[in-house]
């Protein structure tokens, strides 16, 4: 046995003491640093979550999709003829189709000349020479030809208008206002036609009509010459 001087026993009773103190120290304060560290970090260390993201659906979220829902579920519109598309009507019920004026059943004529500020105006008749009631809607079509059967200038263009079913009776006529500036005020350049060539609207086969107007524009300035929609009569 390790024999043990008396003076030094005191001494080690005395850091033994000191080390048990420093551990109940340690330990047993709870407002120290060591305590305060762990709730610090326990609100830090854990990995955030995030609330998941329900997706957004394409109908909740466009616009779109809910307008071409809603246009979907309406009820078509009836097709017609408009002033913009013009060339007659653009309805194909089978009621439609059967009251047509045919080119067969109708005769064109072109009446007199109602001129006024600078400008030439001729109604284009179409008559109904058949022995049925039928219709006519839109715009006839209309080519100036030489006597040889050949165009002059272009296709007259269509004015902005709303078109009409014109009913004609036997014996009963519909008209389009052909109007052009004159020429000698315009000064483009001018042929003299021998005749109109006028087809009703939907139809492919023209009638020709005699022209009495003389001298028309067929290029140049202000050479256009321009169609109205039918309406009923036979002029203005």
């Amino acid at each position: 046995m390790v024999y043990t001087p008396r003076s030094a026993r005191p001494g080690a009773l005395l850091v033994g003491t000191v080390a048990v103190l420093g551990l109940l120290t340690a330990c047993g304060d709870g407002s120290g640093a060591h305590s305060a560290g762990p709730a610090t970090v326990a609100g830090t260390a854990a990995p955030v979550r995030e609330t998941p993201r329900t997706p957004q659906s394409a109908t909740a979220s466009s616009p779109a999709a809910t307008g071409s829902s809603t246009a979907g579920t309406g009820s078509p519109s009836v097709p017609r003829a408009t002033g913009a598309s013009g060339g007659g009507s653009a309805v194909t019920t089978p009621a439609a189709a059967r009251s047509r004026c045919h080119t067969s059943e109708l005769r064109a004529s072109v009446g007199r000349n109602d001129p006024g500020a600078g400008q030439e105006n001729f109604p284009v008749v179409l008559t109904n020479r058949s022995a049925r009631t039928c219709t006519l809607h839109g715009y006839p079509g209309a080519a100036f030809v030489n006597a040889s059967g050949t165009q002059l200038g272009p296709d007259p263009k269509r004015e902005p208008g709303t078109p009409v079913t014109v009913t004609l009776r036997p014996g009963q006529s519909a008209w389009a206002g052909l109007t052009f500036s004159n020429p000698e005020v315009s000064g483009a350049r001018t042929a003299t036609p021998a005749a109109l060539l006028v087809t009703p609207p939907d139809e492919r086969d023209p009638l020709k009509a005699a022209w009495p107007g003389g001298p028309v524009p067929v290029a140049g300035n202000a050479s256009s010459v321009r169609l109205t929609v039918l309406s009923p009569g036979t002029g203005p």
